[in-house]
């Protein structure tokens, strides 16, 4: 019996399985998408490697076939007990005969332990975090995870693979990808980051990296022996599927804490590359932005004057006449001559107050020439006009 989902394969041999070593960069690997990828059976997941694992000398033939009958034991333990009809439902504290549900957890928590004592006793030790993601976020995820494995905060943590799902060809509408984050050894409750060769008690331990780097939403971590024995969330014997759950290593107020610490540099590294776009070009974009907040004033439309018909009832002072020329109207009379009484003198240059004629009489229009010169001269009387008898 072998694993061979745990195991990573080649790039020789599977082209969607990246190392420092098979001559492609790694951007130009990552361009190999785990939502555009398609599994046809033939390349169900996406590898990176970070490192080797500490320890290569597991014997994993014999973990796996020993822990595969001990799933069969307990499988048929916890089946038996649903069936007994000698165990109750409930428990009863006078009688002292205990529930169907606490025999059945009894049994799988002495199969955890014997799980656990197979896999230190075979040196199987390695094991996984779980994440899982939807496809419009997992390509993003990933990317980031990948760079970080081969050479940001999780290179200097003891994770030495990682590895997405791909797209199946008829994903259900609740499809979700799961990447998995490779320790060398999952039993480790103090799994801490390494320095070299030697591990470090004072350094980050890789949850918290994955918390505080990545903001990644944990599913628990699972041991590769687990995956090799198809021991899940669904199995029949009822063996909690992983060995660690997120609150078994950290309080729930601390993980809030790591995330909240993530989102936060992710927003000022936003602002920051927001700030740094603004002084692109030595204070061109300040001046762009200065001369486009004043606006610039609106050009004066120069109206045509227009012709304004001549008003018989208008005061001559009040007509201006266009330079270089004089008046060429002739002198116009009333048809009845002034009155000798009544005759006044013409109002004043300064004068621009309209008065209408009376419509008992009307006056003699001066010439231009007068009213210009300010004289004050009475009217010249003219004889009057003899009626035709």
């Amino acid at each position: 019996m072998t694993n061979t989902e745990d195991t990573a394969p080649q790039f020789s041999d599977y082209p969607y399985s990246w190392d420092p070593g098979c001559g492609v960069t790694l951007d130009d690997f990552l361009k190999k998408r785990p939502s555009m990828v398609e599994d046809d059976g033939t390349k169900p997941w996406i590898w990176v490697k970070g490192s080797d694992p500490l320890r290569e000398d597991a014997n994993i033939d014999a973990a796996l076939e020993e822990a595969a009958d001990l799933l069969k034991e307990v499988s048929a333990r916890v089946e038996e007990i649903k069936n007994d009809p000698s165990i109750p439902v409930r428990s009863n504290k006078k009688t002292g005969a205990r529930s169907k549900k606490e025999i059945r957890e009894e049994a799988q928590s002495e199969a955890t332990t014997k799980l656990r004592e197979i896999a230190l006793r075979n040196g199987y030790l390695t094991g996984k975090w779980l994440v899982f993601t939807t496809p419009d976020k997992v390509d993003a995820i990933w990317n980031r995870l990948a760079h970080s494995l081969v050479s940001g905060p999780l290179s200097q943590t003891s994770a030495f693979h990682a590895k997405v799902s791909t797209t199946p060809r008829s994903p259900g509408p609740n499809y979700q990808h799961v990447i998995c984050v490779y320790l060398p050894n999952v039993f480790d409750k103090d799994d801490v980051t390494k320095t070299g060769a030697l591990l470090n008690p004072s350094c980050l331990q890789v949850m918290k990296v994955l918390l505080r780097n990545h903001g990644l939403n944990l599913s628990g971590a699972k041991s590769d022996l687990y995956t090799g024995i198809h021991l899940d969330s669904k199995h029949a014997s009822g063996i909690p599927s992983t060995v660690w759950k997120n609150a078994s290593l950290l309080k729930e107020d601390e993980i809030k804490q790591l995330k909240d610490e993530f989102f936060s540099s992710l927003e000022a590294e936003k602002h920051k590359k927001d700030d740094a776009k603004g002084k692109v070009g030595d204070g061109k974009e300040d001046e762009k932005a200065e001369s486009t907040s004043k606006p610039k004033p609106k050009p004066r439309l120069q109206l045509k004057k227009k012709k304004v018909d001549d008003d018989p009832f208008a005061s001559d002072d009040e007509e201006e006449e266009p330079k270089g020329e004089t008046s060429k109207r002739p002198l116009k009379a009333t048809s009845k001559p002034p009155s000798k009484v009544g005759g006044k003198p013409p109002s004043k240059a300064g004068n621009t107050a309209k008065k209408p004629p009376s419509k008992a009489r009307t006056t003699v229009k001066r010439t231009r020439e007068e009213s210009e010169s300010g004289e004050d001269e009475k009217p010249k009387r003219r004889a009057p006009l003899k009626s035709k008898e």
